[in-house]
């Protein structure tokens, strides 16, 4: 689809990954990146997901713009989402904010299946025909409002969200199964974000845990038109 990244390209993109890990290390409680997530990130062609003319830019450690004014986040950010996710290889989960597909495509390496929505439908329907022109068909995407899950599947494994919300869905929380985790941006009062992660217990109790600041952009919510491929 798009001119391949150089081995060099790729080796920096994944030793900045790790710098930035062992810097934030204090805030995250984790010294290094999990080896699957890294492996993930490696065979994952990040170029596919972004615009020609950001191609240029794929291996940087930087979010880039995409359609319809959303990003495709840091690969970072993306490592650190995955893993704080915990992903097992027979583990269903929910993606809220599929984008271009980018970290659909990487939970498509780790996991048995990935469910990922969309509210806008432009955005939708690009990702669920790069996904299959690109082989990750263990990946269904859906249109619609992401706060609402996608409670067909669940209970789900584990829940990412890839924008900013101004508190947790509640209907995310009932979709978790009980020893399952939540990765997820909030938004805190006027000014900046962090990212959280939730676990339930298995009395589905919900533990709370503060990770990092980031900064994503917002997540929306609108009528849920359920339309999926």
């Amino acid at each position: 689809m798009s001119p391949r990244k150089s081995p060099r390209q790729l080796r920096q993109m994944l030793d900045a990954i790790a710098a930035e890990y062992r810097y934030a290390s204090r805030f995250t409680g984790l010294p290094a990146p999990d080896a699957r997530v890294m492996t993930a990130l490696a065979e994952v062609p990040r170029e596919d997901f972004v615009a020609a003319d950001q191609r240029p830019f794929a291996y940087n450690n930087r979010p880039l713009p995409i359609e319809a004014g959303q990003t495709i986040s840091q690969p970072f950010i993306v490592a650190l989402m995955t893993d704080l996710l915990a992903p097992a290889a027979e583990d269903s989960v929910l993606e809220v904010g599929t984008g271009s597909g980018y970290q659909a495509a990487i939970l498509s390496r780790l996991v048995r299946r990935v469910y990922t929505m969309e509210i806008i439908d432009a955005l939708a329907d690009e990702a669920r025909q790069r996904l299959a022109t690109l082989g990750y068909d263990n990946v269904r995407v859906r249109t619609g409002n992401g706060r609402l899950g996608w409670p067909e599947h669940a209970p789900y494994d584990g829940i990412i969200v890839t924008a900013a919300a101004p508190e947790i869905p509640p209907a995310l929380l009932v979709q978790l199964k009980p020893g399952a985790r939540l990765v997820i941006p909030v938004r805190q009062g006027t000014m900046g974000q962090a990212l959280l992660l939730l676990e339930k217990d298995a009395g589905e109790k919900i533990h709370t845990r503060e990770i990092l600041p980031v900064a994503f952009v917002p997540l929306t919510g609108g009528q849920d038109n359920g339309e999926e491929a």
